[in-house]
């Protein structure tokens, strides 16, 4: 396993971070597994060096938070060694006050999140996305108190416009105040769009990046075909995820894939070690979040951090790829 500063920071992660969306209870989404159908990939990954978790409260509505601390006592070794992240912002119940960044919503969100995760502190907290509703000098001092209080080592930001993020970062300096270090962003070789202006912030800025979806949600492993019946396509996900149809499904977006599909077959590898490699040739890049519902999409992720790219190679990948609009910033 390679480990690399997370951002800016000291702090040494894996090259790969694990997501644990995929791990909760199927009542919140059919194809998320259960606490013993997690164990056998979370061990798996900790015995390959995978060092970096992130969840958040709203998968599963906290259980995955419970299954990711569980499993990190049992298998993951001494605490000073893991990396945690966590996030806030999703609605918790039909309450009111129990979702986005509000000052209350954010202290009462991260006490449970720890509870939840059975630790002192997270290394990483994150606010899922931005709050239209709330004054970001009320969140940015909330964050700021929350670091201050030993709950959090680092904060951490999710998709949002370039310039509101440049907004946060100024307030943050100007106040003094604890700041963010990284960024997870959607990224990958059917969304590009974060090259425009996210990335050349995060990397004139010294963020670190973290991006969510590396495979676009399963669609880069090309098992899925235009216009397709959603009940012939391989995986549970694919047939239940309708985000990932919002996200992707345009005829450009498969043109890529056909591409990274002529690169791995020459190679002799899958879609998804090529479509992982290629982002770890972007700068910047910290750790891709992956997600492992199955022990061979684990081997596959791990097998990218061995393949490297040529020049003409990554070219090939690029060419085809089209504008989009602005997906998941909701």
């Amino acid at each position: 396993m390679e480990y690399v500063n997370l951002g800016a920071t000291g702090t040494k992660v894996s090259r790969l971070c694990l997501g644990m969306m995929t791990y909760g209870t199927k009542q919140w989404r059919q194809w998320v597994l259960t606490e013993e159908e997690s164990k056998p990939l979370i061990r798996s990954a900790v015995e390959a060096g995978i060092n970096f978790y992130d969840t958040a409260d709203i998968y599963s509505l906290g259980v995955s938070e419970e299954i990711t601390g569980r499993a990190l006592r049992e298998f993951g070794g001494p605490r000073e060694e893991l990396v945690i992240a966590t996030k806030v912002f999703s609605p918790m119940s039909e309450g009111k006050n129990n979702r986005g960044l509000s000052r209350k919503h954010i202290m009462d969100g991260i006490d449970k999140s720890l509870k939840r995760l059975g630790v002192d502190y997270v290394d990483l907290y994150q606010i899922h996305r931005f709050d239209y509703e709330t004054p970001i000098e009320e969140t940015l001092e909330a964050l700021n108190d929350v670091v201050r209080a030993g709950k959090a080592l680092y904060l951490g930001a999710s998709s949002m416009y370039a310039w509101q993020f440049m907004k946060m970062l100024e307030f943050q300096k100007q106040n003094g105040l604890a700041q963010f270090m990284t960024m997870q962003n959607h990224y990958n070789l059917v969304y590009r769009e974060e090259e425009r202006e996210m990335i050349p912030l995060c990397l004139s800025e010294k963020i670190g990046l973290i991006p969510w979806s590396p495979l676009a949600r399963g669609f880069l492993a090309g098992n899925r075909k235009a216009n397709e019946d959603k009940a012939a396509s391989e995986t549970t996900r694919a047939q239940t995820d309708d985000f990932a149809h919002k996200l992707y499904y345009r005829d450009s977006d498969f043109t890529v894939v056909d591409r990274l599909t002529e690169i791995a077959s020459a190679r002799g590898v899958k879609n998804a070690q090529v479509a992982l490699a290629w982002m770890l040739t972007k700068p910047g890049i910290s750790a891709p979040i992956i997600g492992a519902s199955k022990p061979y999409q684990l081997d596959d992720a791990l097998s990218a951090l061995s393949i490297k790219l040529t020049e003409d190679e990554i070219k090939r990948l690029e060419e085809p790829y089209e504008p989009h609009p602005i997906l998941g910033h909701s």
